[in-house]
Formats: C-alpha cells, sequence, structure tokens
C-alpha cells in the first residue's frame, strides 16, 4: 500500500541578482515517486541537488511552488497541517542546531507530547519522556541535561526521540549520520532499522553516501540538480546503473582493496559546472555528460521505466 505520493512537486526560490533584480532557483522540478508503507526509499545526490528542499516540502515545511502529495491516498498539499505532524516527521542533519540550547532534553522531547496533548498528568508524561529515552538509548539521567552537554551521536539520539514523541508513520531521515563520525553512524543506522521493524514505520533517507543508503534502503533515487534521473532497487541500482551521473556517484564510492581500486575505470567529468540560477536547457547534466548529443540540449528527458521498477530520465538508455 502507497503511504506517500508525489505528483510533479516543484519547489522554486526567489533569490536576489543585484540591481534589484531577482531569480528563480528551481530547487526541485517536477519530482514524481510513491512511497510505500513501512518501506525505506533512499535519495541520494550531491550537495545542492535539492534532495533536503524535496523531504521539506513533502512534510510542508516548505509550501509547495506546485504538484500533489498524497498522504494514504488523501491530498494534503493544501490542508490545515496540524493533524498530519503527528503522522509526519523529520529527524534533522546537524543535531546541535537543530535543539533548542536553552531547552533540557526533558523539554524538548516533551513539546511535542505537549502540542498534541498526548498524556494526561504529568507522572504519565515523566514516563513517557524517560521511554523515549531508553529507545534510542539513553536513560532517565539525561533528560535534565542540555544539548550542550552531549556528543553529536547522543544530541542526534535527541533528535530521533523527539521524532517518535508522537508515534509517527513515517519519518523523513534528513542525512541523519553525515555530521558523525563513521562507527557512530552505523550505531544511529542499525538504531533506525530496530525502530522501524518494531514500530512499522516508513522511512525517506537522504543522504550524500550512496553506500549507506544501499544499506538501509529497498529503493534508492538518484537526483541531480532538482530532478529525479533514476530510480531502482538498491541492489538493482548498485549493480547496474543506466544514468550516467550515477555510474559517477558509485564510482566515487571508495574501495578498500588498492587492488580493485587501481583496476577500476573511472569515467572523468570535464565540462562547465552548471550554475543553479541558470541551470542549462534540456537536460541538465549534459555539460558534464561524456554521452551528450544535440538531443540533450535541446529536450530534457522524462522518466520512463527501462525495466520493471527500474525508471530512468536519459536520452542515450
Amino acid at each position: 500500500m502507497k503511504l506517500i505520493e508525489v505528483e510533479g512537486l516543484k519547489k522554486y526560490f526567489k533569490v536576489k541578482a543585484g540591481w534589484g533584480k531577482t531569480k528563480q532557483i528551481h530547487a526541485v522540478e517536477k519530482v514524481s515517486l510513491y512511497i510505500e508503507e513501512g518501506e525505506t526509499l533512499g535519495l541520494v545526490g550531491e550537495s545542492g541537488c535539492g534532495k533536503t528542499t524535496f523531504g521539506r516540502t513533502l512534510l510542508r515545511l516548505y509550501e509547495p511552488t506546485a504538484g500533489n502529495i498524497f498522504f494514504r491516498g488523501q491530498d494534503i498539499t493544501h490542508v490545515e497541517m496540524l493533524s498530519y505532524r503527528r503522522k509526519m516527521q523529520i529527524i534533522f542533519q546537524d543535531p546541535s542546531s537543530s535543539l533548542n540550547p536553552r531547552m533540557t532534553v526533558a523539554e524538548i522531547v516533551g513539546e511535542p507530547i505537549d502540542i498534541h496533548r498526548l498524556a494526561s498528568s504529568a507522572s504519565e508524561r515523566s514516563d513517557h519522556i524517560n521511554s523515549l529515552l531508553a529507545r534510542v538509548g539513553l536513560n532517565s539521567e539525561h533528560a535534565n541535561r542540555y544539548p550542550h552537554e552531549f556528543s553529536g551521536g547522543q544530541q542526534q539520539r535527541v533528535g530521533i526521540a523527539r521524532a517518535l514523541a508522537v508515534e509517527p508513520e513515517f519519518i523523513v531521515c534528513d542525512e541523519p549520520v553525515s555530521a558523525l563520525d563513521v562507527s557512530i553512524q552505523s550505531q544511529i543506522v542499525n538504531m533506525l532499522e530496530d525502530m522501524q521493524a518494531e514500530m512499522k514505520l516508513t522511512y525517506l533517507f537522504i543522504a550524500h553516501d550512496i553506500s549507506v543508503v544501499r544499506h538501509i534502503s529497498r529503493r534508492i533515487g538518484v537526483m541531480y540538480l532538482g530532478n529525479l534521473v533514476e530510480l531502482a532497487p538498491s541492489g538493482e541500482l548498485v549493480k547496474k546503473p543506466l544514468h550516467p551521473y550515477t555510474r559517477t556517484l558509485l564510482q566515487a564510492v571508495p574501495i578498500p582493496d588498492p587492488k580493485i581500486t587501481r583496476s577500476r575505470m573511472r569515467v572523468v567529468l570535464e565540462g562547465e559546472i552548471p550554475n543553479p540560477m541558470d541551470a542549462p536547457a534540456g537536460c541538465r547534466f549534459r555539460t558534464l555528460c561524456p554521452l551528450s548529443t544535440k538531443q540533450c540540449a535541446e529536450a530534457a528527458p522524462e522518466l520512463r521505466e527501462a525495466s520493471s521498477g527500474h525508471w530512468v530520465a536519459c536520452h542515450r538508455l
């Protein structure tokens, strides 16, 4: 069953271009996809490709410029979101900036409980907070501490506890491990997987490290300059990437074997790096793509199904 469905989602931002002029950045350009109940959909791409903007627009933290967002078949593009905030939550990328430094952990985790009136008494509220802290690997002694007293990994655990406080169905994980040490990353990812199985959660897992996304995701989408260029089951995407940009991302993943590394055929991107404020016409990747043709400059490729469940936006398929 489809829990989340997005049709033609667009998000544009106006930015100053000097001398009183403004330009639009097409941060998300006509993205369509769905996420099934209980699934983890990974979303990868380089910094500035629109991953985070897509996740926040999906939750209506940013209002969409165009397109439609559906939750369990209900169009939520223009509705009041308070009732859906309990069902849809987010884990932010930087835990140190997403936690209020003037609030204790108990106040941070308890705030959504208070907003949605999920506790009938102070003792029930306290028990709920302690239970949430225990679920993410903390204890009741941490409840009266402030965020600056914790490590980055512990701060992220507090952020996860806050997201879980309202018992959501869907969570956008916005690069939840990118600011953490590698050893802590694995702990957080494993904890997210355990909680998904226990609480029947659905994730949109956003990251720029495709090896991390491959581990946790059933399907992976690849974004470039606001466009979804490929979407496929994670195993198939890694073994048989069809879009040139996806191949480039996979070749950039380090392999801990010098013999394999030396024997790998790398595609070196040559050409002009596009400006997001003035994106190239046609295919946005064409200025760097070694396979680009005249057709790539004339028309943007549509996302089409190359094989069962494997979607690609490329004229040279």
